[in-house]
């Protein structure tokens, strides 16, 4: 029996055309976008970046581009850039090779400190907009806290080694690994952090989540931050925080509040009492 082999959609090559550009979007990206990118002329300058062709207005149009409008790839985004331009770049002639090297070298950290620079933009037009009201839980909640912030790591998925500079690299080789801190109220990011060791444990980011906290916040945290000497230092900068329980854990019941079929409130004792798991209550 011949089982036929799952296709991951992600990797498929993608044969539609390219969607066309809404002026009423592009004109509010060009506004939104546009203080930001000035901001970091300066950090460009820094870098010993020259004023070229492809400079970071372009390369953040041509990236913002490949996502919104979903863009096959560099053969095509050159294409539109030469017949049609894009967003706030008029029609421009440059040679594919010229954009796809321009890709594999120019500056990650720009690209991030405009992201960071917008951030600020963002949470006060989500507060100052006629928004849905929050869940009755969420409500709840922030009469206790300040903040409810949630924590959470992602592997990025294999390389596609489509590029030539990507020929040699491993088949299947992973991408890095990705964690955020995201605002539960706003569903903005507060933080966000690469590694390129797709192995690295969660936990290793202890340290930046405990510069990062203020009293008074609630953290969702995934199961991969299970640390009890991390939840001892949270607890001593009395922040509060919510995760997951692993199987076997040492558990001890002190008090019991409520007992009902849709509730089970206890006051509990975890861990054994070791240095690597002390006694949390």
């Amino acid at each position: 029996m011949t089982t036929s082999r799952k296709t991951n959609r992600d990797h498929a090559k993608k044969k539609q055309r390219p969607m066309v550009e809404d002026e009423v979007i592009a004109e509010q990206l060009e506004r939104l976008l546009t203080p930001a990118i000035t901001n970091q002329e300066n950090y460009y300058r820094k870098l010993g970046l020259r004023e070229r062709i492809l400079n970071l207005p372009l390369m953040m149009a041509a990236v913002l581009t490949l996502l919104w409008r979903d863009v096959a790839g560099v053969r095509e985004l050159t294409r539109i850039l030469a017949r049609d331009g894009f967003l706030w770049c008029n029609p421009t002639k440059v040679s594919q090779q010229a954009v796809s090297q321009r890709f594999l070298t120019f500056p990650s950290e720009l690209f991030e400190k405009v992201f960071f620079d917008l951030l600020p933009s963002l949470r006060t037009a989500w507060h100052s907009r006629n928004k849905r009201r929050l869940p009755e839980s969420i409500q709840f909640t922030l009469l206790k806290f300040e903040k409810i912030w949630i924590v959470d790591g992602s592997t990025l998925e294999a390389l596609f080694r489509k590029l030539q500079s990507l020929e040699e690299a491993q088949r299947g080789q992973l991408a890095g690994k990705m964690s955020t801190v995201i605002d539960l109220m706003t569903r903005l990011p507060v933080e966000i952090w690469f590694e390129e060791n797709p192995k690295a444990a969660d936990i290793k980011l202890s340290e930046n989540i405990l510069n990062l906290v203020t009293a008074r916040t609630l953290l969702l945290l995934d199961r991969g931050f299970y640390h009890f000497n991390f939840w001892h230092q949270i607890i001593e900068k009395k922040v509060d925080f919510i995760t997951r329980i692993k199987k076997g854990a040492a558990i001890k019941v002190e008090q019991v509040f409520t007992d009902s079929y849709g509730l089970r409130d206890r006051k509990i004792r975890l861990g054994s009492g070791t240095n690597k798991t002390p006694f949390i209550t």
